[in-house]
């Protein structure tokens, strides 16, 4: 099955099956950067943008089922968080400086504890962890951390209900913010083994959970499943 059939059954899942990525951005910044060095001066911002990536785009389209969250503690101004709601996001592509320059945009609003509208479907609001995930908690019915020495993940991912996955970036999640982590989720879930990247660990959650949620294959498709 090509990537394009998703598009064919996405709208027969259930819209109470949200999904929704908390991503924490240790060291990303929260001032406007420099679009060339993503990598560099912006914190690793570009492990971010390749995290919204992955959290919303499918081929020719985007999951309006997804959400995705940027904690972002780096300097000068932390914490400062993101949303961004697959079902309202426009002007959006999947490349890292169309989705660094929503960002960068964003982080020119001033904010409060408020969610403030950037562009369509993007908000900024200043909210650390704890605020983040006590907000959360009512929006999403599980809270998953992913850690490498969870549950295997394919013996849960049916049984998962409007989840919200917790991952860190190239640092992780240090231990300060891990037990914030562990005050509010549910379980925790390995997806590996090995320590992978990000938006490698978004892409096989959803692939998990798109496994689970198909509810039916398109009528006169040949060829194995994914």
């Amino acid at each position: 099955m090509v990537c394009e059939d998703l598009l064919g059954w996405q709208d027969q899942v259930s819209k109470l099956d949200m999904r929704g990525f908390l991503v924490v951005g240790n060291k990303a910044v929260t001032k406007p950067f420099s679009l060339k060095d993503l990598a560099g001066s912006a914190g690793r911002m570009d492990i971010l943008c390749r995290c919204v990536a992955q959290a919303l785009f499918i081929s020719h389209g985007i999951r309006r089922d997804s959400e995705i969250y940027l904690l972002l503690l780096g300097k000068p101004d932390p914490p400062k968080a993101l949303k961004i709601l697959g079902s309202e996001v426009r002007y959006m592509a999947p490349d890292e400086r169309n989705i660094g320059g929503l960002i960068r945009k964003a982080l020119k609003v001033k904010v409060g504890r408020d969610w403030k509208l950037s562009t369509p479907g993007i908000y900024i609001a200043r909210k650390g962890l704890r605020d983040l995930l006590e907000e959360l908690s009512f929006r999403f019915d599980r809270i998953v951390y992913l850690r490498e020495d969870g549950i295997d993940m394919r013996d849960v991912a049916c049984s998962l209900r409007n989840p919200l996955f917790i991952l860190g970036d190239h640092i992780g999640i240090k231990e300060e913010e891990e037990k914030i982590v562990l005050e509010y989720a549910d379980t925790i879930v390995s997806l590996s083994p090995l320590s992978l990247q990000a938006d490698q660990c978004i892409v096989i959650t959803h692939y998990e959970l798109d496994r689970c949620s198909r509810v039916s294959e398109p009528k006169g498709q040949e060829g194995s499943s994914l």
